[in-house]
């Protein structure tokens, strides 16, 4: 059957726009970025994810919650609240930025992750370094409050720029090419800063090459998990900063080309000519499928059993005694790594009377948590005897718990 010169015009028309379609989906694809393993956000169960960092420091009695406003709507009284940007997707806009500075200058804390520093808090410069690969070790340089947990991992190559920037260094990686013949001042050339920290009015920063130590893969690691309660510290509030990873008008990081707006408009009008034109409908209506997302208590429950696999009962332990010896650091004004026994004294010594039984449980702390065949019976007495006693320290904790 021969074609007519009108279909043969529709044809070319059809080709057109079909070939115009697919160049602007590959242009938006390629400008989009790889999300198969996630985002460090507290919605994300995925690989890259942080949501067990965010379940567990709840669990843990810290008040933690998201925050998903722009930053100009952050606490006034900023003394002992925390804002965590974790490899944040999006970069903030000059007055944004003028909000987290008044939040830092009021006291407050910001632990930003996995991104160049200076778009969101001032006195900060980081430059590429040599690629990490996988889970490289990074090694801590000095004794601080931030390293008493030993090597941490890290990827990604972004370093701290000492040179235009000064902090007090806590990790760095060193280069492949380092060899045990090196002098000290060749080993101290190549050492790369990837956690430093720095004072800023009367709050702080604390910077992370990577967000890899709070991401649902590299909490696992029990030195990455000491780097997060670290850094997150005696804070009484923690603000997970979900802003910047959700979709918000906010300014390109690029100017924008006016003949790339036109063509694109152009391109996006004839496509939509094609549609209106050539499209049939070839089969019933289907609604979208939903995204499944575990509950937080099917989380909870999938993360515990990752440790009774393990057999890492003493780490539960581990974490609620480390607590308990920051609040009694704050409150008693003894050292942060005081026995239990000592907390005991010391809270006797200022009247804070403690049940026999709960005494007996928390005295023998230090022993259990090198206790690597301790039972979950065992485990879970303990872990209520630290947080019964931390609730005697600090009343206050247990009040914000509840309405978190």
């Amino acid at each position: 059957m021969p074609v007519t010169a009108g279909e043969q015009r529709g044809f070319i028309v059809f080709g057109v726009g079909l070939l115009l379609l697919m160049t602007l989906v590959a242009w938006l694809s390629s400008n989009q970025k790889d999300e198969g393993e996630g985002t460090p956000s507290s919605f994300s169960v995925q690989r890259h994810g942080a949501k067990a960092a965010y379940l567990l420091l709840q669990k843990s009695g810290y008040a933690v919650e998201r925050w998903k406003q722009p930053p100009a709507g952050l606490p006034a009284d900023a003394a002992g609240v925390m804002l965590v940007l974790a490899g944040p997707e999006s970069y903030p806009q000059p007055e944004e930025m003028s909000g987290i500075t008044r939040f830092l200058l009021r006291g407050g804390t910001v632990l930003l992750a996995g991104v160049r520093p200076d778009s969101f808090v001032p006195q900060s410069e980081a430059k590429d370094g040599e690629q990490r690969i996988g889970f490289a070790e990074c090694k801590p340089v000095a004794p601080t409050s931030l390293t008493r947990g030993g090597p941490i991992s890290q990827d990604g190559d972004l370093v701290w720029d000492s040179s235009k920037a000064a902090a007090v260094v806590h990790f760095v990686a060193h280069s492949k090419n380092d060899s045990a013949k090196d002098d000290q001042a060749k080993d101290d050339q190549r050492a790369q800063p990837v956690v430093v920290s720095y004072p800023l009015g009367q709050g702080r920063v604390i910077w992370w090459a990577s967000a890899l130590p709070l991401t649902n893969a590299g909490i696992r690691d029990r030195h990455n998990l000491d780097l997060l309660f670290n850094s997150v510290g005696d804070n009484r509030r923690i603000l997970w900063g979900e802003y910047y990873h959700e979709q918000h008008e906010k300014a390109s990081a690029h100017a924008t080309n006016p003949a790339q707006m036109w063509a694109l408009a152009q391109a996006g009008f004839l496509a939509l000519l094609v549609i209106l034109t050539f499209s049939r409908r070839s089969g019933p209506v289907v609604p979208l499928v939903r995204e499944s997302r575990l509950s937080p208590l099917e989380f909870v429950e999938t993360l515990g059993s990752v440790f009774h696999r393990a057999n890492g009962t003493q780490v539960a332990v581990e974490i609620a005694f480390g607590r308990f010896q920051q609040i009694a650091a704050r409150r008693l004004g003894i050292r942060g790594n005081a026995s239990g026994n000592d907390i005991l004294l010391a809270m006797a010594q200022r009247g804070v009377k403690v049940p026999p039984d709960v005494a007996a449980l928390v005295s023998r702390s230090d022993e259990v948590v090198r206790d690597t065949e301790l039972s979950e019976k065992q485990a879970l007495e303990h872990v209520q005897a630290l947080n019964q006693a931390t609730l005697l320290l600090e009343p206050v904790v247990s009040g914000t718990k509840n309405r978190t």
